[in-house]
């Protein structure tokens, strides 16, 4: 064997710890895997393989390889060495110190004299990021917790700059963390890999953890909780019976997805469930929303079950209705809803008439039509709802554009669906005598409504988009409540977790458990089987973080008072909608027994955007080979796509082009992130290569925080650069070896009036900015600052502690430790928040150019008006120009007010023989 030959490892374990945790690997025969090109064996080191995103690495191998060590180590100070600035010491550094002093740890009894901020995250779901690799016939599969990518950290970043702002604000600030983490996707993996779920998603949240602490959140660590956990259950089971006794609980027959037995497909069935009367608070569901600082086509489209579709079906088309009926009726509501998927459906072979013009309108079946909303059937309207809009786009079908804004004669009715208000029908003419062009759209719509009930075409009648909300399925029969002072009821464990293929729940086969007493009566009974799905336990778990270790009630009606409600609230918007829904039912049942003594949950809701992947560029080519331009491809025929690597395209106008054929059209589209596109970039490896203050930095610095965004790997190398200046401003030039000075390179020394008025003007726009959840405009404000700072003769010391705390909120670690460097020993966590002096914020100040015989030196601020004495002692007291003036006789002063200052210095003594 020679010395560049690797041998095959005997075995495989995971690379790091983070992967430790998440990663089982399972092997039948021995494999074959090539090295990572930086990885070799040494007999006393292992060597690391990577193969589709999973590295791991083998047992000690006594094989010698032919990469030295003093090379390895020279390879790895050349890295350190190109470091803009020491992350990888000082983030563990501060996260070390953050923990073991519990920096931001939330005590039990908080001065209550002082305001409160509970600012809360849409609290993450470990269960369902489960993932499995299969590498052929090869026996190895990979399963394990994917973890975070960069999408998620976006709202847990925007809740810590507020909850650390607040913090230096004087406030007591509540900023806790916790685990969604039963569910479906959890059992689903249980089932397909035969793992306990309970293990599964232990292992997750201790990966999530991970990745937080990893990215410097300030959250209180302390007040974690899990909806799996018996003391949190028990108070979800008795709220559920609260709902019982006050009737809001009761059991109907409706259908239900179920698991076929064998191929675990989904079908729907009519099953006896049990439901949540969410109807009955509809009216103060909707009338409290006025309180609340919340963000806010002509086909017609059947549900896939609705009872007409059967006669509605052409004999052409009834097999494949049929077919997409089957395929459609395995998602759930929430699945057919979700603002991001993509909207399917089907022609149905038959139409339906207009009463108003008699015009023949397709019958389409389409997935995201329930048939639980109202009829189960919808006249859509795809030029004025977004949802028609993109199912009409997607089929073809022709769109007619019947409302406009008012103040907008030009109005372009082919570009996306118009929702808005202020509107005027057009086009909007009938045959039976209905004529609504030019009103008003609710005049209009009174207008239609009245023609309906006279013509016998239809009738008004109020409906909420709110339906019962199907809690849990149930064997039918009497119910009856176990006893209060019973709770938890703890689930059984179970070695078979598959499903049953009857209907029942997994925990029928729990025999000696389902089997119990009537506690009433002490008759024998059955248990119910059946569990309340995740959005029970997310329902409240924002009152529990008040209280977390109470065993005698829910939460402690002293902190409830004090730290309702949350004042801000922050997650995407795809499933917060029900979600949400569900969260101030509950919190109502809960205010009208006196669990709580506010109305509302969540006072003020933020949803944040999503972060697509990075812009994917796709060439197309022709069956011979031969590249095509994109506006001039068919796409219908035999194309063949292409994805072209980013360095082999340039822009051209308004297009991207092949940079060795720029006739040559590209489509260049982001898309959502999704293991399946490929396009999922790891936290982990972002925060190896830039550190976690960049990666924070920049997810804020992308764009407007509730717009969706385009991750790019050269924008987090610019928010990079920008922290290792401010590190070398503040600190200084890297030593030789690539190390730093220890301190700092900011002097003591009184600051000059266009110092601290560029501080002042930093201060009150990144305190704005923060405060209106506009951080990227803050972002710009400090890199502004630090451009002007390196202008400047002089560092002064009090202006650049000014700046590292108003840095702190968006980058902690790097701004703690600058904060050490200037001579302050304790955290900066609980310093006062910099606050902007208006004296330096005043518009009528004026730049005043400054010449000193005749030669342009500078300038200085100046108020409009300013005398030429207060201009002249001005320029005496800078910095520079007070240099320049030093022991130098003046011969005159022209002054133009505010236009220039030009000093004429009298004649110099000049030796003899020196020039």
């Amino acid at each position: 064997m020679n010395a560049n030959t690797c041998i095959q490892p005997p075995q495989f374990l995971p690379l790091s710890p983070l992967y430790q945790q998440s990663f089982h690997i399972f092997t039948q025969k021995p494999l074959s895997l090539k090295p990572t090109k930086k990885s070799c064996y040494s007999p006393t080191r292992v060597c690391d393989y990577s193969f589709k995103g999973g590295v791991f690495r083998t047992q000690k191998s006594r094989v010698k390889c032919s990469v030295s060590e003093v090379e390895e180590q020279k390879e790895k100070q050349q890295k350190v060495m190109k470091r803009a600035y020491p992350f990888h010491k000082i983030e563990p550094k501060w996260q070390s110190y953050w923990e073991k002093n519990q920096t931001f740890r939330t005590p039990d009894e908080v001065d209550t004299s002082k305001p409160k901020f509970y600012v809360l995250d849409m609290f993450p779901y470990p269960s369902s990021c489960m993932y499995r690799l299969d590498f052929g016939n090869r026996g190895v599969v990979v399963r394990g917790g994917a973890g975070l990518h960069v999408g998620h950290p976006l709202g847990y970043t925007a809740t810590d700059i507020l909850a650390r702002l607040k913090c230096m604000q004087g406030y007591n600030v509540f900023h806790p963390m916790g685990w969604d983490a039963f569910g479906l996707p959890a059992e689903q993996y249980a089932i397909e890999t035969g793992t306990h779920p309970k293990i599964t998603t232990l292992r997750n949240i201790n990966r999530f953890r991970s990745q937080l602490k990893s990215l410097g959140f300030s959250y209180e660590w302390d007040r974690e909780i899990s909806t799996t956990e018996p003391q949190y259950y028990k108070w979800t089971q008795w709220i559920f019976l609260q709902l019982l006794k006050r009737g809001l609980a009761y059991q109907a027959e409706v259908p239900v997805n179920c698991y076929k037995k064998v191929s675990l497909f989904i079908t729907k069935q009519p099953m006896r469930q049990w439901m949540l009367k969410i109807t009955a608070y509809a009216d103060r569901l909707l009338e409290d929303l006025d309180d609340l600082d919340w963000p806010e086509s002509p086909t017609l489209s059947l549900e896939q079950q609705h009872s007409l579709l059967p006669s509605l079906m052409s004999l052409s088309q009834r097999e494949s209705v049929e077919e997409y009926k089957d395929l459609a009726s395995g998602k759930s509501d929430l699945e057919r809803t979700e603002l991001q998927k993509e909207k399917t459906g089907i022609f149905s072979g038959c139409y339906a008439k207009n009463p108003a013009n008699g015009e023949a309108i397709p019958i389409w079946v389409a997935d995201y039509v329930l048939g639980s909303y109202r009829t189960g059937a919808i006249m859509a309207v795809p030029a004025h709802d977004t949802r028609d809009y993109e199912f009409a786009t997607k089929y073809d079908i022709p769109i007619r554009w019947v409302v406009k804004p008012d103040d907008d004669d030009d109005f372009n009715d082919s570009r996306k669906a118009y929702e808005g208000g202020g509107s005027i029908l057009i086009s909007s003419s009938s045959t039976s005598g209905l004529d609504i062009n030019g009103l008003d759209s609710k005049v209009a719509a009174s207008k239609v409504i009245e023609w309906a009930d006279t013509t016998g075409n239809g009738k008004k009648k109020v409906n909420y988009k709110l339906r019962d909300w199907l809690l849990l399925d149930s064997d039918s029969g009497e119910t009856a409540p176990i006893l209060e002072t019973d709770l938890p009821l703890a689930l059984p464990e179970l070695d078979d977790f598959t499903p049953t293929g009857t209907g029942e729940p997994p925990l029928a086969k729990a025999v000696s458990w389902v089997k119990t007493t009537d506690p009433s009566s002490g008759k024998p009974a059955m248990r119910e089987t059946s569990t309340m799905p995740q959005w029970a336990g997310s329902c409240w778990y924002y009152l529990r973080y008040m209280d977390p270790k109470n065993s005698k009630e829910l939460v402690d009606k002293t902190k409830e008072k004090y730290w309702s409600p949350v004042d801000i609230y922050v997650g995407g918007a795809e499933h917060a909608v029900l979600h949400l829904l569900y969260s101030r039912f509950w919190h109502k049942v809960l205010y009208d027994i006196g669990v709580v003594s506010t109305k509302e949950p969540f006072k003020c809701v933020i949803n944040q955007g999503i972060i697509l992947g990075e812009v994917q560029y796709t060439a197309f080519k022709n069956p011979d080979g031969n590249y095509v331009s994109a506006d001039s491809a068919d796409l219908s025929g035999e194309i063949i796509q292409e994805i072209i690597p980013e360095e082999k395209v340039i822009k051209s106008g308004d297009s991207f082009v092949l940079k060795g054929d720029p006739g040559i059209r590209l489509i260049a589209r982001a898309h959502k992130m999704s293991k399946s596109r490929g396009n999922v970039v790891n936290p982990d490896d972002v925060v190896s290569e830039y550190g976690a203050d960049s990666l924070r930095l920049y997810e804020m610095f992308m764009g407007p925080f509730r717009d969706s965004k385009t991750w790019s790997t050269s924008g987090i190398e610019g928010v990079y650069r920008f922290l290792g200046r401010t590190w070398r401003l503040i600190v200084g030039v890297p030593l030789p070896d690539g190390t730093f000075r220890d301190g700092t390179v900011a002097i003591d020394g009184e600051p000059s009036f266009e110092q601290l008025r560029s501080l002042h003007k930093c201060i009150a726009k990144v305190t704005e900015e923060i405060e209106g959840t506009r951080f990227n405009t803050g972002i710009s404000a400090m890199m502004e600052f630090i451009n002007a700072a390196y202008k400047w003769d002089t560092l002064p010391r009090s202006v650049v502690e000014e700046f590292v705390l108003l840095l702190s909120p968006y980058a902690p670690h790097i701004a703690e430790e600058l904060w050490f460097r200037l001579g302050h020993l304790n955290s900066l966590a609980y310093e006062p928040f910099p606050k902007a002096n208006p004296d330096y914020l005043k518009e009528s100040t004026v730049v005043l150019p400054v010449q000193i015989n005749g030669k342009m030196r500078g300038t200085i601020q100046i108020e409009e008006g300013c005398s030429e004495e207060d201009a002249f002692r001005l320029v005496s007291q800078d910095a520079k120009l007070s240099k320049l003036l030093d022991g130098k006789s003046i011969k005159k002063r022209i002054y133009v007010p505010g236009k220039i200052l030009n000093v004429i210095l009298g004649p110099q003594n000049i030796k003899a023989g020196v020039r």
